[in-house]
């Protein structure tokens, strides 16, 4: 348990948030939200005590561990592995350290053994005699395979390093786990495997995160930054914006009679409670939301953008023929023998573990780069179909923001219409109103970056989107959004994303891309191609082959 106070943080004139008072229980999930910028990674650095707040305090009870997902990937670089993880319990790895130095020692004195003894006990106690085996536990489940245990961390790469320090928050069994971005770098299976750690944590766990499925398992509440406040909901993340939207319409709707909106209220509620699977975090969920009444759901001010993306033209039936395509990348294969036919109407989803790949791929596929010539020495080629208009976005815009141009201006090149009030009204959809349409690009957060090339794409009208983890740096809002815009379009989409729920909910197609191989399967929903025995059996195949 942990009892938040009081608290209140500002830096300068600006309030994060003031007067806090929340109690975090064990046994409990939070999916902590809030707006870009609204303060939720610092608010973990609070209870963590990385930082101070400005006011109020945070009260752990005496004894209980903390334990916070770290950010410096070279903090480590001279530990190996498994000593990395073991880290996670300082107290732990502070006794391992004493004991080393204690037994190194010449002459060994009577009190040295004395004290060898305590530390034998403490050691004991703290779980010393598990530690490695449960560190190696957690870093396979994380994908990070056994000969790389007892490597150095700088020997390992980014994405991995990562997830030893995912293991690393996790090692132990913290009473308290504070987790930013958890599922950053990690593939379908390191996803799922974490999903399941944290519905069978016992203890309590604060999560931050832009993947609504993942909320979705593993919260059985939501902490929402919001009016410069944070409130506490039942519930997961689904629940909650479902249920704040409603709250929202039945307040605007004023001569509606108070007994049918509580009726509405209550027959939604308990749709949601009677829907949880058998997972203990989806019980938990269940019996809270029985209780709930209409007094404790709240409308939110978050603002969702309007996208919606609309062809100028249809495309013909025969879209995009891939023919023996060939690429590597400073020496590694990324694919191969690559022959795929892409028809109107077909939403593909690339999938696979190399994100490069896939960002290859749609760049030789927007001539941005070139495919190689193959094995045997001939090339691979593709073919767009003549009445085929693309819009891309790319995984890095940077190369769109060079220019010192204010945003009117900045979509005023993309746009076949020009006049000042038609782009004005498309920025205001995508919460550009105002002065802050006039804000020069070259400034722009990578959140607002992301908006304004998802108007650049809508303003195209093209009838083929390509898009490449179009969910980074957008928050919740903008990401539920952008699905339910991908949903609606009518044309075909070839896209790449790590958020569970756009895929399973957008594609009709998944192509699995490995160096060797691929995996083609249409009329396939994300979550059946991953709990098919048959797909499962494949894709085991295909990484075998390449290993």
């Amino acid at each position: 348990m942990i009892s938040i106070e009081n608290v209140s943080l500002q830096f300068g004139q600006r309030k994060l948030f003031s007067g806090v008072n929340i109690v975090f229980s064990s046994g409990n999930c939070y999916g902590l939200i809030g707006a870009n910028g609204s303060g939720k990674s610092t608010f973990l650095k609070i209870l963590s005590g990385e930082i101070d707040s400005s006011a109020g305090e945070v009260v752990i009870p005496p004894g209980k561990r903390v334990s916070i997902l770290k950010q410096d990937q070279f903090a480590f670089d001279e530990f190996t592995v498994l000593t990395t993880v073991i880290i996670g319990h300082k107290k732990l790895y502070e006794i391992m350290v004493d004991k080393d130095a204690l037994y190194s020692k010449t002459p060994f004195t009577d009190e040295d053994g004395m004290r060898a003894s305590e530390l034998e006990g403490e050691f004991s106690e703290a779980g010393g005699w598990n530690a490695e085996s449960e560190a190696a536990k957690l870093l396979s489940g994380l994908g990070i395979e056994e000969a790389l245990h007892t490597a150095q961390m700088k020997q390992l790469e980014a994405w991995q390093k990562v997830r030893v320090l995912l293991a690393q928050a996790l090692f132990g069994n913290p009473d308290i786990l504070l987790l930013d971005e958890p599922t950053n770098y990690l593939d379908v299976e390191s996803s799922m495997w974490l999903e399941e750690f944290l519905c069978n944590f016992d203890n309590t766990a604060i999560v931050v995160s832009h993947d609504r499925h993942f909320l979705d398992k593993v919260c059985t509440h939501i902490a929402d930054i919001d009016f410069g406040k944070i409130h506490l909901y039942p519930g997961n993340y689904t629940f909650w914006s479902e249920a704040s939207q409603l709250a929202a319409r039945q307040r605007s709707e004023q001569n509606r009679k108070i007994e049918e909106k509580r009726k509405e209220l209550k027959e939604f509620i308990m749709r949601f409670a009677n829907n949880a699977s058998k997972s203990r975090q989806a019980t938990s969920r269940k019996k809270i939301l029985e209780k709930l009444t209409i007094e404790d759901i709240e409308p939110s001010s978050r603002k969702y953008p309007y996208i919606n993306f609309e062809q100028e033209r249809e495309a013909g039936n025969e879209l995009l023929g891939i023919n023996n395509l060939f690429k590597a990348v400073d020496g590694q294969i990324m694919f191969e023998r690559l022959n795929i036919t892409i028809h109107k109407g077909d939403k593909v989803a690339f999938v696979g573990p190399n994100d490069l790949a896939k960002t290859v791929l749609f760049q030789i596929l927007m001539n941005e780069s070139q495919a190689d010539s193959g094995p045997e020495g001939r090339g691979g080629a593709f073919k767009w179909g003549f009445s085929t208009k693309r819009a891309y976005y790319p995984r890095d815009n940077s190369a769109f923001f060079k220019a010192d141009l204010n945003i009117v201006d900045w979509l005023r090149q993309y746009s076949a219409n020009t006049e000042e009030e038609f782009i004005r009204a498309f920025l205001g959809r995508m919460l550009f109103s105002g002065e802050e349409s006039l804000k020069l690009v070259n400034v722009l957060s990578g959140g607002e970056k992301a908006r304004c090339m998802l108007a650049r794409m809508m303003v195209a009208q093209p009838n083929v989107l390509i898009l490449d983890e179009p969910t980074n740096h957008l928050d919740l809002e903008a990401i539920t959004s952008l699905n339910r815009g991908l949903e609606k379009f009518r044309g075909t989409i070839l896209f790449s994303s790590h958020d569970h729920q756009l895929v399973h909910s957008v594609a009709n197609r998944i192509i699995e891309i490995a160096p060797k191989s691929y995996i083609d399967r249409v009329g396939t929903t994300f979550d059946e191609y991953l709990e098919s025995a048959q797909i499962k059996e494949q894709r085991h195949q295909l990484y075998a082959a390449v290993n």
